[in-house]
C-alpha cells in the first residue's frame, strides 16, 4: 500500500498499518542552498567552499546532514498527513552518502511499528523508517523515528 504526496485526508492511528509506504515529491537542491544553509547552522568547510570542500573528506561540495534532515522533514510533513501532525518522540539518523548540488531529493516512508498507548488511549506510538534518496536512487539518508499518532476519538 502506498500514499503519495497527493493524499490529502488526515490519518489516525487505527488508519495505519504496517508496512504502510509514503512517497514525497521531488525537492531540487542548489550549491547556494547548501552554502545558505551552512552559513548559519554548519559552517564547515567542505559545505561553504567549491574549492576548499576539494581536498576534504567529501573531495567536492556537500550539504550537512542536517540540511538532509531539515529537507527530508519537510517532504515528511508534505507526505504524510497524519491528524495533529508529525510530532516526533526520537529515532536515530544515518548519513549514508553525502547530498550534492543538484541532487533531486525524494523521500519514501515506510511504517514499521504501531503500539498503541495502555496508559492513554487517545494515542499510539508509531515507528517509521524514511529514506531519503537523490536522483540515482541511492540512498542519502536513512531516519527511523519514533512518531506520536491520535486515535480517532
Amino acid at each position: 500500500m502506498s500514499q503519495s504526496s497527493a493524499t490529502s485526508t488526515l490519518l489516525y492511528l487505527q488508519d495505519l498499518q504496517v508496512g504502510q509506504r509514503f512517497v514525497s515529491g521531488v525537492y531540487s537542491l542548489t550549491a547556494e542552498q547548501i552554502k545558505q544553509f551552512a552559513a548559519e547552522f554548519d559552517p564547515q568547510p567542505f559545505h561553504l567552499d567549491e574549492d576548499a570542500a576539494q581536498p576534504t573528506f567529501f573531495a567536492g561540495l556537500a550539504a550537512s546532514g542536517w540540511h538532509t534532515a531539515a529537507l527530508t522533514m519537510r517532504m515528511l510533513v508534505e507526505s504524510v498527513p497524519i491528524a495533529g501532525g508529525l510530532v516526533g518522540a526520537g529515532g536515530e539518523v544515518q548519513w549514508k552518502a553525502p547530498t550534492r548540488p543538484g541532487d533531486q531529493l525524494r523521500a519514501e516512508s515506510e511504517i514499521i511499528e504501531i503500539t498503541p498507548s495502555r496508559s492513554r488511549p487517545d494515542r499510539g506510538m508509531v515507528v517509521m523508517r524514511t529514506t531519503t534518496y537523490n536522483q540515482d536512487n541511492q540512498a542519502l539518508q536513512i531516519f527511523t523515528g519514533r512518531i506520536v499518532v491520535p486515535c480517532r476519538s
